[in-house]
């Protein structure tokens, strides 16, 4: 199954526990609902997290308004996340029409 789900591609978040080098080493990270795109994954502690061989996929995204989005699964091929209106936002989130 988490063969299908989208790689988070890049991360540009400082200060997330679970960033090393500009990747993402969480298992999967959630997108949360609201007015922006936040990564519900983004913590900031002195430690560092997630998987040391592994990239984050996209596991959940609550953003049912994305052109993305199905069934509450990202349908991207990839994601990048960085700052935005949070400290780290899907900046591939785009408004369905």
């Amino acid at each position: 199954m988490t063969a299908t789900l989208p790689e988070v591609h890049q991360c540009e978040v400082a200060g997330c526990s679970y960033n090393h080098d500009t990747a993402c080493h969480a298992g999967a990270i959630t997108v949360e609902a609201g007015s922006d795109a936040a990564c519900g994954t983004f913590i900031a502690l002195d430690v560092h997290g997630g998987l040391s061989k592994a990239l984050a996929k996209v596991g959940a995204c609550h953003r049912a308004d994305c052109t993305h989005n199905h069934e509450l699964e990202c349908g991207a091929d990839s994601i990048r996340v960085g700052p935005g209106a949070d400290a780290a936002d899907c900046l591939t989130y785009a408004p369905a029409s």
